[in-house]
C-alpha cells in the first residue's frame, strides 16, 4: 500500500512552493505584516494563475476539480511562507458551494471564483461559539439577520457561506445590508472582521455544515504543520550563525537537544493531516475524527515548536525584528480559529461515544 503522495500531488505542491519562494520572501511578508496591503493582491493574483483560487471547484465551472488533500498541499506552503494572502475562507467558502450549491447557485460564482474574478469567504462562529449546534443566525423569508464574529478577509469579499441556526447554511453576497467591521487579530497577514447582517438577501445552500468544519480543520492543521516546519529549519540555520566561546551554538549538546525536540513535536505530524484530508474524500466514516484529532494535536505542537524558537534565537526571539513573531503569530491563528485544541478533543470524544 502506498502512503505517499502522487507524483502529480507532489509536482503540483513544488510549483507552490516556487511561487512562495519567488513571490513572497520574508521581507514581503514582512511589509505587509507591518500594513502594506498592496502586495497581497499581487500574491492573490498569482496563486490564482497556478489554479489555487479553484482548486476543488469542478472543472465544467472552470476550476481544477482537485480534493481536500490537494487543497491542504496548498496550505502547508503558504503557512511554511506566512503568505499574507486570502485562501483559508475562499477555500471553504468554494468547497462549500461545490459541494452543495444548487445549479444556478454554481452556475452564478463557480467560474467566477475559479478564476479569482470573484473572492469568497465564510462567516461562522457567534457569540455562543465555533460548532453548527451554537449558530443562531436567522434565516427567513429570504433573509438573514446575525451578527458573525472572526470572519477571515472578509474586506473585499464578494460572497459570504455563513452558518445559520440548525446548521444549515446560506449564500449572502456583499451589499448594504452586510456590513463587514474590521476586528483586532494577532495575525496581520489574515485579518479578521465582524460581518453584521440586517436582513440581507440570502439564499439556502444544501451543504453539509460537518464538512465544512471538517474541511477547516484540515487547512488549519496543515497550515500550522508548514509554519512549524519552517521555524524548526529557520531556527537551525540561525544557531549555526549565532557564536558563544567562539564556535557556533548549535555545535552545544544542549542546543542540539533543543532542536532535535523541536523536529520530533511536529515532522512525525504530517500523516495526521495527510490522513484527514484523504479521509475527507475517501473513508468519510473517519473524516470528521480524523479532523478534529489533527488540528487538535498539531496546532498544539506548532505552538510549542514556536516556543521553543522564540527561545533559541535568545535575546531577539521575542522583538518585533525578528521574523520568528510572524510565524508564531500564525501558528496561534491556527490554533485558535475554529476553536482551541480543548474544543476539537471533546469533539473527537463525543465521535468516539467516550
Amino acid at each position: 500500500m502506498d502512503f505517499s503522495l502522487s507524483e502529480d500531488q507532489e509536482l503540483f505542491q513544488n510549483t507552490v512552493r516556487g511561487f512562495v519562494a519567488k513571490e513572497c520572501p520574508s521581507q514581503t511578508a514582512r511589509a505587509i505584516f507591518d500594513g502594506t496591503r498592496e502586495g497581497a493582491a499581487a500574491l492573490r493574483r498569482g496563486l490564482a494563475e497556478i489554479g489555487v483560487a479553484g482548486l476543488v471547484i469542478p472543472e465544467a465551472h472552470g476550476g481544477v476539480g482537485l480534493e481536500l488533500l490537494d487543497l491542504a498541499l496548498v496550505a502547508e506552503e503558504l503557512g511554511r511562507g506566512a503568505v499574507p494572502v486570502p485562501f483559508l475562507g475562499h477555500a471553504l467558502a468554494t468547497l462549500a458551494l461545490a459541494r452543495g450549491g444548487s445549479a444556478s447557485q454554481q452556475a452564478a460564482w463557480l467560474p467566477r471564483l475559479a478564476s479569482g474574478e470573484a473572492r469568497a469567504t465564510v462567516a461562522l462562529a457567534e457569540d455562543g461559539g465555533w460548532l453548527p449546534a451554537t449558530w443562531r443566525a436567522e434565516h427567513a423569508n429570504g433573509r438573514l439577520r446575525a451578527v458573525k464574529r472572526y470572519v477571515p478577509e472578509a474586506d473585499g469579499a464578494d460572497l459570504f457561506v455563513v452558518g445559520c441556526r440548525g446548521g444549515s447554511l446560506a449564500l449572502v453576497a456583499a451589499g448594504p445590508e452586510a456590513a463587514v467591521t474590521a476586528a483586532p487579530t494577532l495575525d496581520r497577514g489574515r485579518p479578521l472582521a465582524t460581518l453584521a447582517l440586517d436582513g440581507a438577501p440570502a439564499e439556502p445552500l444544501a451543504a453539509d455544515a460537518g464538512l465544512l468544519i471538517d474541511a477547516a480543520c484540515v487547512l488549519l492543521a496543515a497550515d500550522a504543520f508548514g509554519a512549524a516546519h519552517h521555524l524548526v529549519r529557520a531556527t537551525a540555520e540561525y544557531l549555526q550563525t549565532r557564536r558563544q566561546f567562539g564556535q557556533p551554538i548549535a555545535q552545544f549538546q544542549a542546543v542540539k537537544h533543543q532542536l532535535a525536540n523541536m523536529a520530533l513535536e511536529i515532522d512525525p505530524t504530517r500523516g495526521l493531516w495527510w490522513y484527514a484530508a484523504h479521509a475527507f474524500d475517501h473513508a468519510p466514516a473517519d473524516a470528521s475524527r480524523a479532523a478534529a484529532l489533527a488540528k487538535a494535536h498539531i496546532t498544539e505542537r506548532a505552538q510549542q515548536v514556536a516556543r521553543d524558537a522564540v527561545e533559541a534565537h535568545g535575546g531577539i526571539g521575542f522583538t518585533w525584528e525578528c521574523d520568528v513573531q510572524i510565524w508564531f503569530k500564525r501558528i496561534m491563528f491556527d490554533r485558535l480559529w475554529l476553536g482551541a485544541p480543548e474544543l476539537h478533543r471533546e469533539r473527537f470524544a463525543a465521535l468516539e461515544d467516550w
